[in-house]
């Protein structure tokens, strides 16, 4: 056929396995060995790059309703039935938790003879950090009796495709840990792999079986493949602009592609540069008539850069120029060949270098397919913000491009599943969409990392282990988010057990007095400059302030879950470290001077992070928590400042992602109508042109980091003030904080339907408006005044506050 793979290629029709639900797995084979084999090209790489077909043809007398059929891959595959595109996979897993996809292949069956046809790839030392890999290897196993006419065995052919690999370098600076650019060489490659027939049969072969597939559950399996079946849905795909031509060298004037075809004479170089206006995750797919010979590079950026290698405004062009990963085409000449990388592309910016040889080529289009999880956005909001809109929606562009099969860090430098970055991603999920389903299998991933010491590692699924042991603490706290928000006690209880090790590696670590000692690897807190390296100070045996602290909060959340699923000794005996480290705190790092919290006893420095967790904590006494927080707000980098009259020391400032612990700090001490204040970085970074928010303030390396998207998650929770007041969120608190807002509507996704809010403020005080589902209750609380609430709509009449306002600023 005239396309080489991928997804977009083939999906210009309404592909139904995209809708599909989710069938529930054969109880005969949990506990079986399958009838269907892992399969492999012989002679071929096992473990070094390679890029395989595998093809197979069945002959069926009718369509039937359904054939489902379960489909896993090491590294990935591509499956195509009849031509049209079927499924990919799998979602990422580590060899113990192989995932494998399950699809229904019935509705791209006809009677007779059917292709059956997959293209399977593995990068080898080159793939993702966030790949993990046995060898490369097929496997389709039928559900029943009925599909076992497509198991792979030694009747599928195989054949290596040698005219794809990869790129000579990623063309990038500083850490990454996505997938490689690709190469692909048109006169080399073959193009009918999923036809009804080949051309070059005698280069195909019989499939090499290397093992017998099973499920985790069966024995004795011959692989490392353990397989469990993949819940989440498939991603989404729709087409979308790859962007509009901003820039143009080689041709006399700007072109309309991809608009309209673009002719380019032979022997010409020509490189147009595109701006999609906003970041994208999509597979970009070109297709190109004649100019055989020519080579073609796309180049994919988040922003262009200046001489000095600073990005600056996003929306500046002039003078700047594009650096990023490139993927590398050659023409074969023929008419209409489409081009597409294995995996989807991260830009706002595409540049397209074109060198035609000795005859001229014409760019016919190029259409991009998004590709995210498939969240639906149910949550909204409308006030008095200041660009509330642009805020918003700059919010839920971030946390799409950061969720795909796993939640990501970011979508273009590393695409790894960091459980920092996954806490605050998954609680958006909950408040936005109410699909927990990918917060549920990152639970679940990040459990499979634990290693024997007891600590998970800090991102999973990763080939390159990383120990973030603070990230650890995190995990534990995420399982209570969830317990708080999801109605899955099974889960919870059956997580719970393994949350211990984590607590008791911890207990180990602390110093006589309380204080948590020196612990190895990384113990990033946050990126700031008075945290080297992302590390928070510490003496020579530990005393950390804002260590101690994160481990108060995960003996915390892990003493609510042991007293309600698992011992109440345990949840005792970490209500006494909580309460001895709390003493320790206020006896040994408070400093009665400024009226804050210092880094370590020695008291030589001092972070806006420690202060705003002992607040939170309530390791702060009631009482200074506001004053704490007033003095940490005003406190500046490298210079005192003054508060009150009373002198306040340099703090390390917050980054974006530790701004997420001040609006729980904000809101635990009642000072939550200062949160649209504490906005200033993301109007700042709007005013820069970003289109998703950055990892860091500037200079940063990544333009889109799910952990700067907190403030979606503030604006309903926060401001609007929903919140659950019970496990499972079957209990709702509404306790909004309005500040100087005089209306304000939203509305927060619930299991039994929507939960919607409108505030309203003349001068006489404040109406709320209140509609919750059927058969949720909860109460409203403004101004230490507590108001039940039913299901259906109810109004309230609240009191104003102008005066306290004014004071509290």
């Amino acid at each position: 056929m005239a396309r080489i793979l991928l997804i977009a290629a083939l999906c210009l029709f309404v592909c139904p396995a995209w809708g599909q639900e989710l069938k529930p797995l054969n109880p005969a084979l949990i506990d079986s060995k399958w009838q269907a084999a892992w399969i492999a090209c012989p002679d071929a790489p096992q473990k070094d790059t390679g890029i395989f077909y595998f093809r197979k043809e069945i002959t069926l007398p009718s369509v039937p309703a359904h054939f489902w059929v379960h489909v896993s891959a090491d590294n990935r595959f591509l499956l195509h039935v009849n031509g049209q595109y079927a499924g990919e996979g799998p979602a990422r897993g580590d060899l113990f938790h192989w995932r494998f996809e399950t699809i229904d292949l019935a509705p791209m069956l006809r009677p007779g003879k059917n292709v059956l046809a997959a293209t399977v790839w593995n990068f080898g030392t080159r793939a993702p950090v966030a790949q993990m890999s046995n060898r490369s290897g097929f496997m389709l196993q039928g559900d029943t009796k009925a599909e076992a006419i497509a198991d792979t065995d030694a009747s599928w052919q195989v054949k290596q495709e040698h005219g794809r690999g990869l790129a000579a370098t990623n063309g990038l600076s500083g850490y990454y840990a996505a997938g490689p650019g690709e190469r692909v060489d048109g006169r080399a490659t073959t193009w009918d792999w999923d036809a009804p027939s080949v051309a070059d049969a005698g280069a195909w072969h019989a499939a090499e079986v290397i093992g017998h597939a099973a499920m985790r559950e069966a024995q004795d399996a011959d692989n490392n493949w353990e397989l469990v079946e993949d819940r989440l849905p498939p991603m989404e795909h729709r087409l979308v602009e790859a962007g509009k031509p901003v820039r143009v060298d080689g041709l006399a004037a700007t072109p309309a592609f991809p608009a309209q075809p673009l002719e380019i004479p032979a022997n010409r170089h020509v490189t147009l540069l595109l701006d999609n206006s906003v970041l994208q995750t999509a597979y970009p797919d070109l297709t190109i008539s004649g100019g055989r010979d020519a080579e073609i590079r796309l180049t994919y950026a988040e922003a262009l850069y200046d001489a000095q290698g600073n990005k600056g405004n996003r929306n500046e062009i002039a003078g700047r120029h594009i650096e990023g990963l490139s993927d590398e085409f050659i023409s074969d000449g023929r008419e209409r060949r489409s081009f597409q990388p294995l995996w989807w592309r991260t830009w706002r910016y595409l540049q397209i270098e074109v060198t035609t040889k000795s005859t001229p080529l014409r760019m016919e289009t190029l259409n991009a397919w998004f590709n995210a999880y498939p969240f639906v956005e149910k949550a909204s909001i409308a006030g008095d913000i200041p660009d509330l809109q642009k805020l918003w929606d700059t919010g839920w562009r971030t946390a799409r491009l950061c969720a795909h099969e796993t939640y990501m860090d970011a979508p273009y430098w590393e695409q790894l599943q960091y459980v920092g970055d996954t806490r605050i991603q998954a609680l958006i999920s909950y408040a936005m969409t109410g699909d927990s389903r990918l917060a549920r299998q990152a639970i679940t991933n990040i459990e499979a990392s634990i290693i024997p010491e007891g600590i998970t590692q800090s991102r999973y699924p990763s080939r390159l282990p990383q120990f973030i042991p603070p990230f650890s603490l995190l995990w534990v706290d995420m399982l209570h988010d969830y317990w708080m928000y999801v109605n899955d006690e099974p889960l919870v209880r059956e997580t719970l057990p393994r949350t211990r090790g984590v607590i008791d590696w911890y207990a180990s670590h602390l110093r006589p007095d309380g204080l948590m000692g020196r612990v190895k690897w990384w113990e990033f807190g946050d990126w700031t400059s008075g945290y080297v390296d992302g590390n928070p100070p510490q003496e020579a045996d530990g005393g950390s302030t804002f260590l101690t602290l994160q481990f108060i909060e995960a003996l915390r959340d892990a003493g609510e879950l042991e007293r309600q699923y698992g011992s109440r000794e345990r949840a005792d005996s970490y209500q006494a470290m909580m309460e001895k480290a709390s003493d320790a705190l206020n006896r040994l790092s408070w400093d009665v001077r400024y009226g804050v919290y210092a880094d370590t006893p020695a008291k030589k420095s001092y972070s806006q992070q420690a202060n705003v967790l002992a607040v939170w904590q309530d390791v702060a006494p009631l009482a200074a928590q506001k004053a704490i927080l007033q003095r940490t707000l005003a406190a500046q980098e490298g210079k005192d400042a003054v508060l009150d009259g009373k002198t306040v020391p340099p703090m390390s400032a917050m980054s974006y992602y530790f701004r997420f612990y001040l609006s729980r700090a904000l809101e635990h001490a009642s000072l939550a109508d200062l949160y649209v204040g504490q906005l200033t970085p993301w109007y700042d970074m709007l005013k820069l042109g970003l289109t998703t928010w950055a990892e860091k303030p500037e200079p940063t390396r990544s333009d889109c980091h799910a952990w700067s998207a907190s403030p979606n998650y503030d604006l309903l929770t926060v401001v609007t003030g929903i919140h659950p007041d019970a496990p499972g969120f079957s209990k709702v608190r509404i306790e909004p904080h309005l500040g100087r807002l005089h209306e304000l509507h939203a509305s927060m996704p619930h299991a039994g339907g929507a939960i919607e809010t409108a505030y309203k403020r003349d001068e006489s005080g404040w109406t709320a408006t209140v509609t919750l589902p059927e058969g949720l209750s909860g109460r409203l609380i403004w101004q230490e005044h507590e108001y039940p609430l039913q299901a259906g709509t109810q109004t309230l009449r609240l009191p104003t506050a102008i005066a306290a306002l004014d004071k509290s600023r």
